[in-house]
């Protein structure tokens, strides 16, 4: 994963939470709720991306020149 891959889940996200509103305002209740639990899964699945490209960035900058990680 990486952050191209969080920006689209974001974008996902975005889209299926503004379906949720106007399905709201609707009274399109089911579908709204529907639309909130795939927007959930899209910014819990970019988090998980923005989480991982973090780890992997401190785990880049910790190895420090002797190629190993630094002591916790």
């Amino acid at each position: 994963m990486n952050l191209d891959e969080a920006a689209r889940q974001l974008e996902l996200a975005i889209h299926d939470a503004r379906v949720s509103f106007d399905c709201i305002a609707l009274d399109e209740l089911e579908r709204a709720h529907t639309n909130a639990i795939t927007a959930r899964a899209a910014v819990d699945a970019a988090e998980n991306a923005i989480r991982v490209a973090l780890e992997e960035q401190q785990a880049e900058s910790g190895a420090g020149a002797s190629g190993r990680p630094a002591a916790e």
